[in-house]
């Protein structure tokens, strides 16, 4: 019941382990062992291939540990991954006037987004959640409890951060670093006809990497309450005052565009909790999606017209495309994660017809090709390998997680990528 996607797989795990301790957890593996299981994980249950159901193995549910503590003189949160980022974890930190980048979907865990990664809140300025973690507990694959952190057990550090459900142990708790709680969120609205989605795009292709980095730019093609589709630039600033917010959504009322829009709405107060609340409507839990991703780059003329499909003409009025900007690309620490580029595009098909089920994997595929061209590969947070298998990391750093497997889960105790073919993992499946 805890899995978001509402098309459920039909794979059957062996049993079910609600862990509601550190103690608990190592007992579940110690059983797998004794019975020859494979054990999987389940934090928040976002994961739209549903991979914490395998078949055969044994689940541990961490959604009944719940606790979350701050430590004011550090400015570390620790929390259980099964924690809801936007529902539970940011109200928390709101509290000591702190802030950390979770997810945008308020609902999703901290687990699986941090291990993959975490493109959160202003990540194209203020860095991948997974940056901000400075210590884990982990269970191994000995059913051994240990802390991970760049000075203890680091390989496993390293790997944690990036590698996703292949993880070799099952993190019980993550200890993040906070930022100061941001003063005044503004927000700038363009709506455009579908129509015009090329220009909009090559406007935005001009400006988006001098934007200041407290902007979060996300354009979007979604159905309006009218029933039409358009094409939305949104652009969110997390500032100290409005006077700042003002100041870094400027760029936006230069577009020369405007005088064409169907709708602006500059540099407006808004909330987090606003904002929250239309992540949560535009993602309903236990509807039926559809979804894919891909780094995409190269020159706007070639990806434009690489990517519109995936905009201009979705399956469902429900449906969705993002364009997300990350420019300009920040070096990231040596880590798993290690595959970005400067957009992103994701396709997140909805609908509650199971008889749309396959038409939408179809389209999504299709239109998915047309983008291989631009695409460099995918982050693994929106993933599915066994519709698409694409690059989630650089090869240097998929060798060496590779091996800290090898040495951490020799006997594979924990289960790896759900992939249609593991042995083509973290390649572009045009390629092989």
């Amino acid at each position: 019941g805890r899995i978001f996607n509402g098309r459920r797989p039909d794979r059957q795990p062996a049993a079910v382990l609600f862990a509601e301790s550190d103690r608990d957890v190592i007992d579940g593996v110690l059983l797998a062992r004794s019975r020859g299981w494979p054990v999987s994980v389940r934090s928040g249950g976002h994961s739209w291939a549903a991979w914490s159901v395998r078949e055969g193995a044994l689940l541990i549910d961490l959604g009944r540990m719940r606790e979350m503590s701050f430590d004011p003189a550090s400015g570390i949160v620790s929390a259980r991954p099964a924690v809801k980022g936007g529902d539970e974890l940011d109200p928390f930190l709101e509290e000591h006037g702190r802030f950390f980048n979770g997810g945008h979907c308020p609902s999703v865990g901290i687990g699986g987004f941090l291990l993959q990664g975490g493109q959160g809140w202003l990540a194209r300025g203020w860095g991948w959640a997974t940056e901000s973690i400075v210590g884990l507990d982990i269970v191994t694959a000995d059913g051994e409890l240990v802390h991970a952190s760049a000075t203890e057990n680091d390989d496993l550090f390293w790997a944690a951060r990036g590698a996703g459900p292949t993880f070799p142990g099952i993190v019980t708790r993550f200890h993040l670093a906070t930022r100061p709680r941001f003063a005044h969120l503004g927000k700038t609205t363009q709506v455009y006809p579908i129509g015009m989605f090329a220009e909009v795009m090559e406007w935005v292709y001009t400006m988006h990497a001098s934007v200041s980095p407290d902007v979060e730019i996300v354009c979007v093609s979604v159905t309006s309450p009218d029933g039409d589709r358009v094409f939305v630039v949104s652009a969110v600033a997390l500032t100290a005052s409005r006077e700042a917010s003002a100041a870094a959504l400027a760029p936006f009322a230069e577009s020369p565009l405007l005088d064409r829009a169907l709708r602006v709405e500059h540099a407006v107060d808004t909330t987090l909790d606003q904002q929250k609340a239309e992540q949560a409507a535009a993602n309903p839990e236990h509807a039926r999606y559809r979804v894919d991703n891909a780094w995409v780059e190269g020159v706007p003329r070639d990806v434009i017209p690489a990517i519109a499909p995936l905009f201009t003409h979705l399956p469902t009025p429900a449906s969705f495309t993002i364009w997300f900007s990350m420019a300009p690309l920040r070096e990231l620490p040596d880590m798993a994660f290690s595959l970005q580029s400067e957009a992103y595009v994701a396709t997140y098909l909805v609908s509650d017809d199971p008889a749309l089920d396959d038409v939408q994997h179809g389209w999504l595929n299709t239109a998915m090709a047309a983008a291989e061209p631009v695409t460099v590969g995918q982050y693994l947070g929106d993933s599915d390998m066994g519709s698409r298998q694409l690059k989630v990391m650089g090869d240097p750093q998929c060798e060496r997680l590779q091996r800290i497997i090898a040495a951490r889960d020799p006997d594979s105790r924990f289960v790896r990528y759900l992939a249609a073919d593991p042995a083509t993992v973290n390649r572009n499946h045009w390629t092989v």
